[in-house]
């Protein structure tokens, strides 16, 4: 595995709290049939994926 350069692991970190986030989200409103938990879920994981496309190419 290849040691990630110095200004990028701020963005790593956060693109990974924020995918966590989202799967604990989808996994919560999946549990307790809270549609709008579940999307928000979604949509943080789609945030999180964005952003690894965008800032590492």
């Amino acid at each position: 595995m290849t040691t990630t350069w110095g200004p990028d692991r701020p963005v790593r970190r956060n693109m990974l709290a924020l995918g966590a986030t989202g799967l604990v989200l989808i996994a919560a409103g999946a549990f307790l049939g809270l549609f709008w938990l579940l999307g928000l879920g979604v949509w943080a994981v789609v945030a999180s994926l964005l952003i690894e496309l965008v800032y590492r190419p």
